[in-house]
């Protein structure tokens, strides 16, 4: 790949057409128009900031294994396994539950669409959104299946499908509907639907609204995953992540705009009930017609490709991590595809993992807010981020010692390191504790159970057997390696 092709991976996965549409219903129940429109220019700054420390890591250690392999080598003397372990623990979920909740979001928009245009009397039941949910994941391990040179080529048909469609979307949504809501209410309207009345809650609520921004800039780290298949990696993979980053923001914050402005004035409360169809509501409202359900056939379409860059990425994660020894069933999951050349295994264990994830949708709901998809964006964005900044914390520790590639951020590098950690542990708080009031067997979030059976997993296998023999990640590099990675491909051919 190019520099382009692996920022259109990251560019994709992050997907403002994916995140900002199927969670727009949580920024309306959870502090309303300011906090949609606020907290996405406060979550964007304060993601540029978290992706710019990871980019200087990332231009000094370019590989697939990335942010394991980076607390490995910034480790202190000694301790260089359990942070690489840990590290990857959380990016595995991490990357697992953000493609869960791509391809459930999906799901839910794709029964939401078939419902519109096709059979007004189909109903989604949990079991209905499930099915849909098992066939878009297979088509997904099928498509990365083929090939890197196809999941590449669409990666780059995706990126320009994204922000001709969020053109197309917010231009429709400025320019058809007879009246919109005033610029006072957008940028000033708070609303609280999530059941907490307690004093002084509008800070609780706003941060739980901010979700919307924050599940929605997730998945840059992508362009780490697959700089080993990149040229001049150590500045096309900061380079991916960066131009990821600021575009997705600028994008995602009009299409923030063109939604907001075009809430029907008296239908708020009805269409925030619709949970992920809110804003596909929003579109079919304000547009109507055959143009309406060609601007969410434009959605449906993104989403999926979405899902697929996904798939491939976190197939990359579970193919180095297992390279390494530290999935049960290493052998199986990092082995690679003499025809396609790629970790065909490792794909299928992302789709399995992420069905998994989905499974607990058949049990938990809200009054149709659909709190199993929000414990799923939940685990998404606590997996990933902690490992996100774990190499980050360690790169701020390492001091002088650690040694900058070629992009790099120069006497900066201490205030946005710093900054990064510290916005990551505030955010975790929305994500692992209830959303919604009452608390409640059908609208509990389930993301604590997930994070901790997970992690704690990987701490009994450490304590139990890996601190014996896992010594962290082997890179296969140098042209040796990689000469070495041929001959086997071609006697398996």
């Amino acid at each position: 790949m190019g520099w382009f092709s692996n920022f259109a991976v990251s560019f994709t996965i992050i997907s403002i057409l994916t995140g900002g549409i199927t969670t727009y219903y949580l920024g309306m129940l959870a502090g309303g128009p300011i906090v949609i429109i606020w907290g996405w220019l406060l979550v964007g700054g304060m993601v540029t900031l978290v992706g710019a420390a990871m980019a200087e890591v990332c231009s000094s250690y370019p590989t697939a294994g990335g942010l394991y392999y980076w607390s490995a080598k910034l480790a202190p003397p000694g301790k260089a396994a359990v942070w690489s372990w840990f590290t990857g623990w959380f990016n595995l979920l991490g990357q697992v539950a953000v493609t869960a909740s791509i391809d459930f979001g999906l799901a839910n928009f794709i029964a939401f669409f078939v419902k519109l245009v096709f059979d007004d009397s189909f109903r989604a039941t949990p079991r209905t959104v499930l099915g849909i949910y098992f066939v878009v994941l297979v088509l997904h391990g099928l498509l990365n299946t083929f090939g890197v040179k196809l999941t590449a080529l669409l990666s780059d048909v995706s990126v320009w499908w994204h922000l001709v469609g969020t053109v197309l979307v917010v231009g429709a949504l400025f320019i058809v509907p007879d009246q919109h809501r005033s610029i006072g209410w957008v940028f000033g309207q708070y609303e609280n639907e999530t059941g907490w009345g307690f004093t002084g809650n509008a800070v609780w609520v706003a941060a739980i609204g901010c979700m919307l921004a924050q599940y929605t800039l997730t998945g840059y780290d992508a362009s780490a995953h697959m700089t080993e298949e990149t040229r001049d990696a150590s500045v096309s993979g900061p380079k991916g992540i960066m131009t990821s980053i600021w575009v997705s923001v600028v994008a995602g914050f009009v299409l923030m705009l063109g939604l907001t402005f075009a809430i029907p004035p008296k239908s708020y409360d009805d269409i925030a009930a619709l949970g992920t169809f809110s804003a596909g509501q929003i579109i079919l409202d304000a547009v109507g017609g055959g143009f309406a359900k060609f601007l969410l056939f434009v959605i449906v379409v993104a989403q999926f490709f979405c899902g697929m860059a996904s798939v491939t990425a976190n197939s990359r994660m579970i193919y180095a991590f297992s390279r390494d020894g530290a999935v049960p069933g290493s052998k199986l999951w990092h082995r690679i595809n003499p025809r396609t050349r790629t970790p065909t295994n490792s794909i299928w264990f992302a789709a399995a993992f992420a069905f998994v994830l989905g499974i607990p949708s058949l049990v938990t709901n809200k009054a149709g807010v659909p709190v199993a998809f929000f414990a799923i964006v939940s685990v998404a964005v606590v997996g990933l981020y902690i490992s996100y900044v774990m190499p980050v914390l360690l790169r701020r520790l390492a001091g002088d010692s650690f040694q900058p590639g070629p992009w790099n951020l120069g006497r900066w590098s201490p205030l946005i390191g710093w900054a990064a950690i510290i916005w990551v542990v505030l955010i975790c708080f929305p994500l692992l504790l209830p959303q919604f009031s009452p608390v409640t067997a059908s609208s509990f979030n389930y993301a604590p159970v997930a994070v901790v059976a997970v992690i704690g997993f990987a701490w009994l296998y450490w304590v139990l057997s890996a601190r014996k023999w896992f010594v962290g990640p082997k890179v296969q590099g140098t042209p040796e390696e990689l000469a070495a990675i041929e001959r086997e491909l071609e006697s398996l051919a």
